[in-house]
């Protein structure tokens, strides 16, 4: 009896010892792969000082920057400013706060020194920015020994790693140069299924095995296609990486894993990226506390045809908005409301806009309330008063009662409005076109709308700029900040457009001649194309693109954010590309 007491006191004893958590084996994984990295960066460094040829460094590079896809899905999760600064994009970036223009620092700033062809006279520069890249990391083992995770964040962090990977991993976006995305995208998956046998105890056998066979097909098919021109995204992205999103989100819910409770753009229980539901519009809206409501966009729209609005009441929103092309106008450039002049810029199509976190061509405003009132106040297009209409509505016993009712517990004001406006603007937003139908298996490409589509996120480079899928410059899979890009656009002359763009708001030297990214969500119905409607079709907007740019045209372009290369576009994959992106017009209600 006594041994048997004893025998029972030394296991409870035991049993006491806390079992290592699921999300602490994570945890660890994670710091040992940062050693890891450090490792393979330092021999970088070694290499570099030591004149080794250059397939050597370049090999090394490529070895570190696919070590340091291992630790991204949680350095990005938790440590958003410190992934800019280890893999951000080359490019320098504007401080808006301060006035400041930061330089690029981390893995593409050096990619760009080794490829295509590794200069050795570069080597004091190339050792400086490895030696910035090792402080980075430096600063990235010390803030992840504080960091403290949960299995929800984990499972969370999983899916976006898969929805970073289709928007900016095998687009090339992360890889611009060394074009090394596929092999990378490998590691990715690989790293998931490292995370992932951590929970294996805790999932049940049918999901684990689902989701290991998943991560099996998508490392053997992305092992076998590693060519970055020739690789199906289209195949990979449906057949792969959509149904292994999904397996994540059915695992964590089958094993009663909350779901992180976050009002965020991209929301935490989306499927895919292609869900009906997956983006939350309220994520978008600057002022929470007043959400879009059936009864503010019957008012919105009512207001958005109203030349009410306007200041001598003969022009609407919808005068220069024609909900038959996709809520454009149709001209290079917008006649005043005195028909004598010409509004600066193109007019831009209304539909999906909301998906933004900038408005205008030069993102001079960060709301869609504000878009509205920009346009109704300005003296060439609608020269109207904001005061003034509030007390022509506050007449008008029908415009009374529909603001009762949208706003119940205001009187008709100025904010009202906006909102109301913005609120019709928003439900401009329904992802309904053939793209999304494809994407959700609900209908089949033909072989060029497909082979478009392989275009537009591989060789073409559409995407590194209008992300998968919402196809404008906010960034996923975050969408937290909309870009600007420097293409160098003509104007009817052929010469360099003299619109400086977001510079006259900044005055920034990188900002010259800078325009934000657009939808080109229903692109056959908006022409013509550009802020000043240089180009009447597609044909014109792709042979642009594929030479290169304003550089490409022989203007002079310092600071052009488009790779000036030329694309070597076939006449047949032009054609390809155009019958992709004709998939992406919404259908009519």
């Amino acid at each position: 009896m006594k041994k048997i007491i004893v025998l029972f006191f030394s296991f409870a004893l035991f049993s006491c010892q806390p079992a290592e958590e699921n999300h602490q084996k994570v945890a660890a994984n994670f710091e040992i792969n940062i050693k890891q990295l450090k490792v393979e960066v330092e021999h970088l460094k070694e290499l570099v000082q030591s004149d080794t040829n250059s397939q050597k460094i370049k090999f090394q590079f490529l070895k570190a920057h696919s070590s340091y896809k291992k630790v991204e899905w949680l350095t990005e999760y938790y440590f958003p400013a410190v992934a800019k600064s280890i893999n951000g994009p080359a490019l320098p970036e504007f401080e808006e706060n301060d006035g400041k223009t930061l330089p690029p620092e981390g893995f593409q700033v050096i990619e760009e020194y080794f490829f295509p062809k590794y200069n050795q006279s570069t080597k004091a520069e190339v050792l400086t920015e490895i030696g910035i890249l090792n402080a980075n990391l430096n600063r990235l083992e010390k803030i992840a020994q504080t960091n403290e995770l949960t299995d929800a964040s984990v499972f969370d962090a999983l899916r976006l790693s898969v929805f970073r990977m289709i928007t900016l991993g095998i687009t090339g976006f992360d890889s611009p140069v060394a074009l090394h995305s596929i092999p990378e995208a490998k590691v990715v998956l690989e790293s998931i299924a490292k995370n992932i046998t951590f929970y294996e105890n805790t999932l049940d056998a049918k999901s684990f095995q689902a989701l290991s066979a998943t991560l099996s097909q998508g490392t053997k098919y992305l092992a076998t296609h590693t060519n970055f021109n020739a690789f199906d995204r289209a195949y990979f992205i449906k057949n792969i990486a959509n149904p292994l999103s999904k397996q994540l989100y059915q695992c964590q819910k089958r094993a009663s894993i909350p779901f992180v409770k976050e009002t965020r753009a991209l929301k935490t229980t989306a499927q895919t990226l292609f869900d009906k539901e997956a983006f939350d519009i309220e994520a978008f809206n600057g002022f929470p506390d007043y959400k879009t409501t059936p009864e503010k966009i019957a008012l919105g729209k009512k207001l958005f045809n109203d030349p009410i609005l306007s200041g001598n009441n003969s022009r609407s929103c919808a005068s220069c908005h024609h909900s038959d092309i996709a809520f454009t106008d149709g001209l290079e450039q917008t006649i005043s409301l005195d028909g004598k002049t010409k509004v600066k810029r193109n007019t831009p199509t209304l539909m999906n806009i909301a998906f933004q976190r900038a408005f205008f061509y030069d993102s001079k405003v960060s709301y869609l309330e504000d878009q509205a009132v920009a346009v109704i106040t300005n003296e060439i297009e609608m020269h109207g008063s904001l005061e003034k209409s509030v007390k022509a509505l506050q007449k008008d016993k029908k415009y009374v009662a529909e603001f009762k009712k949208a706003f119940p517990k205001n009187e008709i004001n100025e904010f009202g409005i906006k909102n109301a406006l913005a609120s019709y603007v928003r439900s401009l937003s329904d992802y309904n076109s053939k793209f999304d139908a494809y994407m959700r298996d609900e209908v089949e490409y033909s072989t060029d709308e497909k082979a478009g589509f392989n275009l537009f996120a591989g060789k073409a480079k559409c995407a590194t700029c209008h992300f998968i899928p919402l196809t404008n410059g906010t960034v996923p899979p975050n969408f937290m900040k909309t870009e600007s890009e420097i293409l160098g656009v003509p104007n009817r002359h052929n010469y360099l457009d003299a619109d400086l763009g977001k510079y006259e708001l900044t005055q920034a030297e990188i900002h010259r001649n800078s325009f934000k990214t657009p939808t080109i969500r229903n692109i056959e119905l908006t022409a013509p194309y550009m802020h000043n409607g240089v180009f009447k079709t597609l044909e014109e907007v792709i042979d642009f693109y594929n030479k290169g740019g304003g550089i490409g045209l022989g203007f002079k372009v310092p600071n052009q954010t488009l790779p000036e290369d030329e694309l070597l576009l076939s006449d047949k994959e032009k054609k390809q590309l155009i019958a992709f992106m004709k998939t992406l017009t919404d259908k009519r209600n």
